[in-house]
């Protein structure tokens, strides 16, 4: 399932992060990619256990885990520190899969990445190219969102970002272990989830049909949960 969230910063909040990663002293970002993603990888990056870094991802972090559309689609169990990447002229990441493992900086815990995220720090007319291209069953999906937006895939889809051809891309990349492990399972509970939330607004929360598929849900996550 790919989803986009829109307004997990607003434009204020945007503003804010964009002065502390302006001022920021950047390294080349082949430092935290896999053997196989140095080669195709060609941008900047904030160092992971910057000051800069971990203020500036907490702060994403508690807008992100109050967000109920996030909540819903990613399930989390555990969330690795966001970090942040520039692409400007020319840079790029070629197709790759990212990691089935990776660990925490911080802390060394090791973590299984489900779902990858990327949120938006530019605006779409602040920079030309710079396209995240994801491919799924699906087919292929070209994303530029508006600063302050995030979306959300299975770290399992084939991915790239295009060649920025002007201006900057900045952004906050970042993955999760879901207590639910499977997409199909997450894809199943997202939708049963929104419908619940629908039918809580339209006859109520406490309606039978509601308490019925609410208990439905909740026997799913018992049945599929790794925590």
């Amino acid at each position: 399932m790919l989803i986009t969230i829109p307004s997990i910063l607003s434009k204020d909040d945007v503003k804010q992060v964009r002065a502390h990663l302006d001022a920021a002293d950047w390294e080349d970002g082949s430092k935290t990619a896999g053997p196989q993603s140095a080669k195709v990888k060609h941008n900047k990056q904030l160092p992971p256990v910057s000051d800069t870094a971990q203020t500036l991802g907490q702060f994403i972090l508690q807008k992100l885990t109050d967000d109920p559309l996030f909540l819903s689609a990613a399930l989390p169990a555990r969330i690795l520190p966001p970090m942040f990447n520039k692409y400007e002229q020319a840079e790029t990441f070629g197709a790759h899969i990212d990691n089935a493992i990776r660990v925490n900086p911080l802390t060394q815990e090791r973590l299984r990445t489900d779902l990858s995220m990327t949120l938006f720090l530019s605006e779409p007319e602040e920079y030309d190219g710079g396209e995240l291209v994801i491919q799924d069953h699906y087919g292929t999906h070209s994303i530029k969102l508006g600063a302050g937006d995030l979306v959300l895939y299975p770290s399992t889809s084939l991915h790239e970002v295009t060649p920025v051809t002007r201006g900057a891309r900045i952004s906050s990349f970042f993955w999760l272990q879901s207590m639910i492990r499977t997409d199909a399972h997450r894809t199943i509970l997202f939708d049963l989830d929104q419908s619940i939330q629908s039918l809580s607004t339209t006859i109520g929360s406490n309606a039978v049909e509601t308490v019925r598929l609410t208990g439905i849900y909740h026997n799913l996550i018992r049945t599929w949960a790794e925590t």
